[in-house]
């Protein structure tokens, strides 16, 4: 006789009752409870599956298969799966279990109808705080009728069986025989539109930001990897819309009659349109927000939009928070890569891994894969879980951030970049590879050996060091941001305004008495967003303008607001003239907020501080536009001045992120020489003793004090010997000019290996 109860609605169970009804379930009822938009339904418990195991005594049978399957074995996991699942399927579902089940299924389609559901598997193992089983067991989606529910059931059953839940059990140490599973019945959401959101970025482990992706159509695709979806990141507490990426999307999967999907082509009109309005966006950011709120924990939920209203159809935690530390090691003395990517897609899940490519059109082929192989695949589906187990990096053509692939490489530390677009036709099997997983680029990378010479010789190659400390790059033409940003640079550490203002073509004063100070603003903003995009998420440090009276004089217009002075170098600049012209330091600060509300990479710098009353000043009116409102956002100071050095640790309280050390002027104020002057410019010396007397103390107190260190003058770009020192002292960065960055790096690494 069965224990009952067999059926259960969603709203009489929560988050309590997942070794009733699994974790799907449980998490829909605890929706539900919580006044989540969730469409009604009820799942089947466990006590059916029990009873259908009992009644047909196929318990014994199952697992003495998996007692003697070696699941490394691809062809032995394979066949059991099959046998088991075969044998599950030719059995007779319990009277009790089909009258209960019909039952809950005329009361949920209302009289004289058959609705339209769709039904999922919800294990009691799955979607824990510490496992996934993403797309492990199966889902049938509009389903109608009673023989294709009953049908659709015994299916669901059937698939915690399949190779690739087998498999996971294994390695994750679940004995099968733990695992119960139970049926959702829920009401089939007609998507326009559906996806899939986490409440955190699970790539780079942001608790700051919301990732939402979506698709036209059903959400399968998106979740099988089989589509790219439009991405869009949505900054938590603001929810601010930070990027939007907008896919161009062919195909779609719809419901049609008779209870099938089917796939049919986009409508040319809004193929490349995007998918949800900003408005709905934001909605299903605050969603996510109230779900991680509600359970405590980041979630990964999925959606699905009808007839303008927004459903959550399911939640789960995310499993893959600080687990993506994993890199595979590269040996420097026989491997080399390219400077320019081959092949670049979104990251997935970070890393560094390098290998021979190992192209595999379907999980068929999966034994032929190697252990240390880059796997390349259309769309990598979990069918591939056993060969990415043993893959050094993962790549595919399709698939977003939120696929099922690249949740479950996450979870398994291997690098993976998804949605190439042309990786198995780009790529060649044999071929070795660099994937970086962070950036979402793949590298061409050759073993030094006699066939590949030639190969060797087509292409520039240099090593790809890491290093703890940061290597920036001092930029200031927009023109050179692409070009430099492909370099292994780790962002821009000095970006200076005067380039861009200049190029601008007048006087910000001037703009603004001719009212044309939005123009100003647009020019300054579109400029800086060349540097945020090229070098996204890298960081981009914009130094405020530090232009002298008379360097501001040469601009159109600049001569009717700039006084003649006899020493501009010690004169009318840097902080003391934003506290001054607010007015015009306004302006930077707009064209800041602006680039910002795409690239989220942007920070501040200020240059010439004279005092921290001064700092403090140049804070608030920081403050007042709003942009501390951001957790992002970076402040910092140049330390150009020995006051600077003399009062670090007051500078420091008034609240900044990080000091850059300009050793140009740094230099010349300490020693009280002028470069420029040639009479005097052999008395200037970056590596004084004074010099690096108040570059270590800098560094030191920054360190004590949890503030982060760098220099960016023309001294670390010059002098080896200079960049050792800084590093043993503790800087966090150095930033150099473009031609000196691998060299700078390889220095730094050294320096490093010996401290």
């Amino acid at each position: 006789m069965t224990v009952h109860p067999i059926v259960v609605n969603f709203k009489d169970i929560d988050k309590h009752d997942v070794p009733l009804v699994g974790g799907k379930s449980a998490n829909l009822g605890e929706m539900i409870k919580a006044g989540f938009p969730v469409p009604s339904g009820f799942a089947i418990t466990i006590n059916a599956y029990d009873s259908f195991l009992e009644e047909n005594e196929v318990s014994k049978k199952i697992y003495d298969i998996l007692a003697t399957t070696d699941v490394n074995d691809p062809a032995q996991l394979e066949s059991a799966s099959k046998r088991i699942q075969r044998m599950i399927e030719l059995c007779k579902i319990p009277d009790d279990v089909v009258q209960d089940v019909i039952k809950a299924y005329k009361k949920l389609s209302g009289a004289f109808k058959k609705a339209l559901v769709a039904v999922r598997s919800s294990a009691t193992a799955e979607d824990s705080g510490s496992t996934s089983f993403a797309g492990q067991q199966a889902s049938f989606l509009n389903v109608q009728g009673e023989a294709n529910l009953l049908m659709s059931v015994k299916q669901c059953w059937a698939s915690l069986f399949t190779a690739r839940s087998i498999y996971y059990r294994v390695e994750n140490k679940i004995k099968h025989e733990t695992v119960k599973i139970s049926v959702i019945v829920q009401k089939m959401v007609q998507s326009e539109v559906s996806g899939v959101m986490f409440s955190i970025d699970p790539s780079k482990n942001d608790k700051d930001r919301i990732i939402i992706e979506s698709v036209w159509g059903l959400g399968e695709m998106i979740v099988q990897g089989a589509v790219i979806p439009d991405k869009y990141v949505v900054q938590k507490g603001t929810f601010d819309i930070l990027s939007k990426e907008v896919s161009d999307q062919s195909i779609q999967l719809v419901g049609i009659k008779g209870g099938k999907n089917k796939e049919t082509e986009v409508p040319l009109n809004i193929r490349d349109k995007q998918k949800i309005t900003d408005e709905e966006i934001i909605k299903l950011a605050k969603i996510a927000a109230k779900l991680q709120e509600h359970y405590y924990f980041p979630q990964d939920a999925e959606w699905a939009k009808e007839k303008g209203e927004l459903y959550i159809v399911q939640t789960r935690p995310i499993t893959t928070i600080a687990q993506t530390n994993k890199t595979v090691k590269m040996d420097k003395m026989d491997l080399k890569i390219s400077e320019v990517p081959i092949l670049s897609g979104a990251s997935a899940s970070p890393g560094v891994g390098t290998g021979p490519v190992k192209i595999l059109k379907s999980p068929k082929e999966i034994n032929m894969l190697q252990k240390g192989d880059v796997l390349v695949a259309p769309m990598t589906s979990p069918d591939y879980v056993p060969a990415m187990k043993k893959s050094a990096a993962i790549i595919t053509d399709e698939g977003g951030q939120t696929s099922h692939a690249a949740i479950v490489s996450r979870e398994l530390g291997i690098p993976c970049v998804v949605g190439t677009k042309t990786a198995t036709t780009t790529l060649k099997n044999g071929m070795i590879v660099s994937v970086d997983g962070a950036s979402g680029n793949i590298y061409m990378g050759a073993k030094v050996a006699e066939t590949n010479v030639k190969e060797a010789k087509k292409t520039p190659t240099r090593y790809k060091i890491k290093t703890a400390t940061k290597v920036y790059v001092n930029l200031g033409e927009p023109e050179r941001a692409e070009e430099i940003a492909k370099m292994h640079v780790d962002g821009v550490g000095l970006l200076r305004a005067e380039f861009m203002i200049a190029n601008i073509g007048i006087h910000p004063k001037e703009a603004i008495k001719r009212k044309e100070q939005g123009k100003f603003v647009e020019k300054l903003a579109r400029d800086i967003e060349k540097f945020c995009k090229a070098f996204y998420p890298r960081p981009i440090t914009y130094r405020a303008t530090d232009f002298k009276t008379n360097e501001y004089r040469s601009l159109p217009g600049g001569k009717f607001w700039e006084p003649v002075e006899p020493n501009p170098m010690l004169g009318f600049r840097g902080a003391f003239r934003y506290v001054n012209n607010p007015e015009v330091f306004s302006l930077e600060l707009e064209a800041i907020k602006k680039v910002r509300e795409k690239f989220d990479n942007l920070h501040l710098m200020i240059p010439f501080c004279r005092s921290p009353e001064e700092l403090a000043k140049v804070r608030r009116l920081v403050a007042s536009e709003g942009l501390f409102e951001s957790t992002t956002f970076k402040f910092l100071m140049m330390c150009e001045i020995p006051t600077n050095v003399i009062q670090i640790e007051d500078f420091i309280k008034v609240g900044i992120d990080g000091v850059s050390v300009g050793s140009n002027d740094l230099t010349m104020l300490i020693l009280g020489t002028d470069r420029d002057n040639a009479d005097v410019a052999q008395e200037y010396n970056e590596i004084s003793p004074s010099v690096l007397w108040a570059l270590k103390r800098v560094i030191k107190k920054c360190g004590q004090m949890g503030v982060t260190c760098s220099i960016c003058g023309q001294a670390a770009s010059t002098y080896e010997d200079l960049v050792k020192k800084l590093v043993k002292w503790g800087i966090t960065s150095v930033s150099v000019n473009p031609d000196t960055i691998d060299r700078t790096r390889e220095i730094v690494k050294k320096a490093e290996e010996e401290v």
